[in-house]
């Protein structure tokens, strides 16, 4: 008696489903994904870094209730809280530095000094190469110059744009000169920037050539202009 062979191949096909633990299927996954036809299809290296990134950031989670306290959202507030400190530590001073450095008087704490003086300090500062001084007191000898010729009133807190400003008025051929020289006194007493002996050889001619020249006040409003003699 035959006993029928049996075929079995389609009974392959009942097996019950295999379903692998999270290890497994990571092995599966990793296997699967270095068959070489995914090469095109693996992320970038900031893309890898990003995912790495928030993988440990879930793995700080921990797993599953029990397994420990979430550190993830802690974490974030201390990183968060450490910028913040560093942004006050490194930003704060600089911007109080540069309210110190914003225009003032131009003639700073010492009021006395003449005309004469500060053409004096300039010279001497010349002399020495040291142009920046040399053109702060130079502009200054020009300004105290304009206010012992009773053209401004020597007011305290002027500054040198204010100063600029209204002799440009009434000299008006010297008044983008005027402006210029301005800049410059802004640009080395608070903006921390060279000065050249062009500097200061443009703001000491401008000053001896107001001296040759005779303010017209022809129209202005006298605020601000002293009385002319």
């Amino acid at each position: 008696m035959k006993v029928a062979a049996i075929d079995i191949a389609p009974l392959a096909f009942m097996e019950p489903p295999v379903e692998p633990d999270r290890d497994e299927a990571r092995r599966w996954a990793a296997e699967e994904l270095s068959n070489p036809r995914y090469p095109d299809a693996r992320p970038g290296w900031l893309d890898q870094l990003w995912r790495d990134f928030l993988n440990w950031l879930a793995s700080l989670e921990g797993d599953g209730p029990g397994t420990g306290p979430n550190l993830a959202v802690p974490l974030i507030v201390v990183l968060a809280l450490a910028l913040i400190i560093a942004a006050v530590v490194v930003v704060r001073p600089r911007l109080n530095a540069r309210r110190r450095k914003e225009p003032g008087d131009l003639y700073g704490e010492d009021q006395s000094v003449d005309a004469g003086g500060y053409r004096s300090r300039a010279a001497t500062a010349a002399d020495s190469g040291d142009w920046p001084a040399a053109v702060v007191d130079q502009f200054r000898a020009l300004v105290r110059s304009a206010e012992e010729r009773d053209i401004i009133d020597a007011r305290a807190g002027r500054t040198a744009d204010e100063a600029a400003g209204q002799l440009g008025q009434v000299f008006g051929s010297a008044q983008v000169r005027l402006l210029a020289a301005a800049g410059v006194f802004d640009a080395v007493r608070y903006g921390e920037q060279a000065a050249t002996r062009a500097d200061y050889e443009s703001v000491r001619q401008l000053d001896a050539d107001l001296l040759e020249l005779k303010p017209d006040f022809t129209g202005q409003a006298h605020a601000g202009f002293a009385v002319p003699r």
